[in-house]
């Protein structure tokens, strides 16, 4: 049977740093994500981050919180704690809690794929949540969609790129062009709008 990665390269689904981040160590002449992020802080005060995994996202989610805390972001860790099983459900609800009650600023969730994170977070009024497995992606969703929780596939994406991706995400701003704001606010809309019987 072929092996997860090897199926993803010969898919095409697996990029070149993805394939290369496990690899990484202390002496690589990967980039310096760290040299590129900028400082996010309002009058001295780091941005407030929440952060999430179930145990499938358990082992990237622990170096991503040491990496933001270096980054001078506040982070705020809502488990899981350990790679015991837990319903990444349970989860989502915690982290989207505190963003909408203020408490933090953006989110970060990450599960096996992130596809059930992203599910989940956007099934909770308020939150608009994006599955990125790239730069583009991360920096855009922001940039056009006001995206507040990133989602991120520990089974998919190595550190190395998962760093270049939050990079992208929390350096990206919201663009006051009124197409983005207009569609926006119709996104905002469906949070009224009764379910379907």
């Amino acid at each position: 049977m072929m092996r997860k990665r090897e199926f993803l390269k010969k898919a095409g689904l697996l990029s070149a740093s993805a394939l290369a981040a496990p690899f990484l160590g202390h002496g690589s002449k990967a980039t310096n994500v760290k040299s590129l992020v900028t400082e996010k802080t309002e009058s001295g005060v780091p941005m407030k981050l929440v952060i999430g995994s179930d145990h499938a996202g358990f082992p990237l989610k622990v170096p991503l919180v040491k990496l933001l805390q270096s980054w001078n972001y506040s982070v705020k860790d809502v488990g899981s704690f350990n790679p015991e099983p837990v319903d990444f459900p349970d989860i989502a609800v915690l982290l989207a809690d505190e963003i909408i009650s203020g408490r933090a600023e953006l989110g970060i969730m990450v599960c096996g794929t992130g596809v059930g994170a992203a599910i989940a977070c956007n099934k909770i009024q308020g939150i608009r949540a994006a599955l990125c497995h790239d730069t583009y992606s991360a920096h855009q969703c922001v940039e056009h969609d006001n995206v507040n929780v990133l989602c991120l596939g520990a089974q998919i994406i190595g550190q190395s790129v998962a760093q270049e991706i939050l990079n992208n995400f929390l350096n990206a701003k919201f663009s006051t062009e009124e197409q983005f704001r207009r569609r926006v606010n119709k996104l905002d809309q469906f949070d009224l709008v009764p379910p379907r019987k």
